[in-house]
């Protein structure tokens, strides 16, 4: 049995929606496939404590939230690190979506989104 998937342009532009209406800031960095492009958000409250997260599998093998990339919120964390990493994870998959969501309970708004919850 297969089973359809939504096309990314979708899910970015239901979690942009969602974001900006919850009263956060959201935007797209650079644009992917529109069909079958992978998502990594770039979530923080404020602009504090920066991660970089994307779908992927757990521990337990269920689909999950997977941080795979975090800048402290110390004042001496380098503000070049999170848009360097996005940048070369970039380059190695053209196709990837990069997301950035400025929202209190960020993650919960990204597996809303992404279905995960």
């Amino acid at each position: 049995m297969s089973t359809a998937r939504v096309p990314t342009h979708i899910i970015v532009s239901a979690l942009l929606r969602r974001v900006n209406d919850a009263g956060g800031m959201a935007v797209v960095l650079a644009r992917g496939d529109g069909d079958a492009g992978g998502v990594l958000m770039l979530v923080s409250e404020r602009g504090q404590d920066v991660r970089a997260l994307e779908r992927g599998i757990d521990a337990a093998g269920r689909d999950a939230l997977i941080v795979t990339a975090v800048v402290g919120d110390s004042a001496a964390a380098d503000p070049r690190a999170i848009t360097d990493y996005w940048q070369r994870r970039r380059a190695r998959d053209p196709d990837l979506w990069v997301v950035e969501l400025d929202i209190v309970q960020a993650e919960r708004f990204a597996a809303q989104i992404l279905s995960l919850d």
